[in-house]
């Protein structure tokens, strides 16, 4: 009986140690620098959005958050990046629609999206909006489908590379639209922003906050917005979905997500944290006038809509016979 009380003491002390250990985890969380990885350049929407939620968690949570951009590849360099980390809390990612993409266009790809990365919260979403270059002779939806199915694959449009939000939005309006687009991919946003400008490339999809001044300005011409609802911005803008292209959504939404395995009890701190700042009444008020809302889910409602995010735009690619990546 001695040795059997023993045994039952020992069982019992290494079940208290266990339970004592969790909370413990979040208590202490973080005792130094976060790190979030934005596998994206420098001053996108992606971008911006991460560096003003770290803000707010740097005051939150009294501790630095360190943004470190490691674009390329498509973002799948800072993403496999994160993949591999320690799970601890410490290396976080910034995950956006090009990542559901890559889950399907990357055939060589040295990581597992929803297998080795575990969704933490999202952060914000944000319409696209489809502009032409004032020489293009289409005022609209209509008029550019007429133009397009009149003379196929002469009109162009630029992205930021394969599998990119933009990229995506494109192949998805010539597959409810039935129309002929010619891919330009770019190594970023920036030049396909300056051709579209110059009359180098004929259309583009892009963010409605980056995009709105030049709009106003007329150097480019609003064909539609890309959510199920007018931007706040661009309020006399139609949507492509309201202007003929029926069921159109691809909106460009921002989120976090943490290597797989990291103590449940940060992913919680984070994911509280994170939906508090996104709701922060200032924060939400300049996001919306520029555009963007904060996305409030939970933690398993967020892996479910990553999910369905990488089973649609992989019958995108496969319906638009989209080149794979190495």
């Amino acid at each position: 009986m001695t040795l059997l009380r023993y045994v039952a003491a020992l069982i019992l002390l290494s079940g208290s140690a266990t339970f004592a250990t969790a909370p413990a985890v979040a208590d202490d969380y973080p005792s130094r620098t976060v790190k979030i990885i934005v596998p994206f350049g420098a001053g996108g929407p992606a971008d911006v959005f991460a560096r003003a939620i770290a803000a707010e968690l740097q005051k939150s949570l009294k501790q630095n958050f360190v943004m470190e951009n490691r674009p390329g590849a498509g973002t799948t360099i800072g993403t496999e990046a994160v993949a591999k980390a320690a799970p601890d809390g410490y290396t976080l990612l910034i995950v956006s629609g090009t990542q559901t993409v890559n889950e399907t266009l990357y055939s060589k790809k040295q990581y597992t999206l929803m297998r080795d990365l575990v969704p933490v919260a999202p952060l914000a979403d944000t319409e696209l909006v489809l502009v032409a270059h004032p020489s293009v002779p289409a005022n609209n939806l209509s008029e550019l489908v007429a133009l397009a199915k009149a003379k196929p694959g002469t009109l162009n449009y630029g992205s930021s590379g394969p599998g990119s939000n933009y990229h995506m939005a494109g192949e998805l309006l010539k597959n409810i639209a039935g129309i002929d687009l010619v891919h330009v991919p770019y190594k970023g946003s920036t030049g396909a922003r300056n051709d579209i400008l110059s009359g180098q490339i004929q259309l583009l999809f892009d963010a409605v906050p980056t995009m709105t001044s030049t709009i106003e300005s007329g150097m480019v011409r609003a064909i539609g917005t890309s959510g199920l609802k007018r931007a706040a911005s661009l309020p006399n803008i139609p949507t492509l979905d309201e202007a003929g292209a029926k069921g159109f959504q691809a909106t460009l939404w921002v989120g976090m997500m943490a290597p797989a395995g990291t103590p449940q009890p940060i992913l919680d701190l984070l994911h509280r944290e994170i939906t508090k700042a996104s709701n922060n009444p200032g924060l939400k008020d300049t996001w919306e006038k520029q555009g963007a809302v904060p996305l409030n889910m939970a933690q398993p409602a967020f892996k479910d809509f990553m999910q369905k995010e990488v089973d649609r735009w992989a019958k995108v690619i496969a319906d638009n016979k989209i080149k794979l990546a190495n």
